[in-house]
């Protein structure tokens, strides 16, 4: 409890700074980045101010800066969506959302894909998870942590609310069980999305609790996960694709920027927070 309450009092107080780089901004809605562990490659997702159309693109680090945006070497071709890339901690897999169709596929509901590395800097083909991972409704923001545990939100039937975030454990016979988060991550309006810490014992979930879809934190305690508060975002516009820094000290998120409609930004979590991340791509690697 002291622990909790610890973290509680290190929050920082200061607003969120515009993060995007220059020459990935546009006047589209930038989201959901993650980074190669070298910190020379960012995938991110682009939707137009609509979010009717998603595309995964990808940003190299080059000499003077993050390079502009190019799709995806996993992206589908349209009319499928692509949204939610995450690179898993030691570099072997990006997880992402899709609505490209698979035998027997019905709708357009949004799909967790899994692609491995191919050792040279790019990654293999891409393959659907299997049910009950997937299911006949939309999943979003799959988060693969260093233990194998799979996190997620998804629209299906059975859960608190309209939309919940699960967590998926990988079974001995190659299956997986889910589970629902339960109270206090899930309420009964919308949790969309749940970001977890590499060691599982922070959380950001995005829901719309309050009446529009808003950041909320969470620290993992004996009894449970208990609430730590909003993190400080604008109150009139929605947020989304929260990414926690690898120690959870820092958050990169992405909300609406006037004219340039969404774009990504960044807020300390704890006072002295490690201002090496998110990877500032200054130039060349050292030789």
């Amino acid at each position: 409890m002291k622990a909790l309450l610890a973290l509680a009092l290190a929050a920082a107080a200061s607003s969120p700074s515009r993060w995007t780089p220059e020459r990935v901004a546009t006047d589209q809605y930038e989201s959901s980045p993650s980074f190669s562990p070298d910190g020379r490659t960012m995938v991110f997702m682009r939707a137009d101010p609509q979010f009717s159309v998603y595309r995964l693109l990808q940003s190299d680090c080059g000499p003077t800066g993050w390079k502009e945006a190019v799709p995806a070497a996993v992206s589908a071709p349209p009319p499928a969506s692509d949204a939610d890339p995450f690179i898993t901690a030691d570099g072997r897999q990006l997880w992402f959302v899709s609505s490209r169709p698979f035998p027997g596929k019905r709708g357009d509901d949004l799909d967790i894909w899994v692609a491995d590395s191919d050792g040279r800097g790019g990654w293999g083909a891409a393959r659907r998870l299997p049910e009950p991972v997937n299911s006949p409704q939309s999943e979003l923001l799959p988060r693969r942590l260093p233990d194998g545990r799979l996190f997620f939100g998804s629209d299906r039937p059975g859960g608190l609310g309209g939309n919940d975030v699960y967590v998926a454990t990988p079974q001995a016979d190659g299956g997986w069980r889910v589970a629902n988060l339960g109270a206090p991550l899930n309420t009964a309006r919308n949790d969309y999305e749940v970001e977890v810490s590499r060691d599982g014992r922070q959380a950001v979930v995005v829901s719309d609790r309050e009446g529009r879809s808003h950041l909320y934190r969470y620290a993992r305690a004996a009894d449970g996960w208990r609430p730590l508060g909003r993190v400080p975002a604008r109150e009139e516009v929605f947020q989304v694709g929260p990414l926690l820094s690898p120690k959870a000290d820092r958050l990169l998120f992405a909300q609406a920027d006037g004219a340039r409609s969404g774009e990504l930004f960044l807020v300390d979590l704890q006072a002295g927070a490690d201002a090496s991340w998110p990877p500032a791509c200054a130039g060349s690697p050292p030789r």
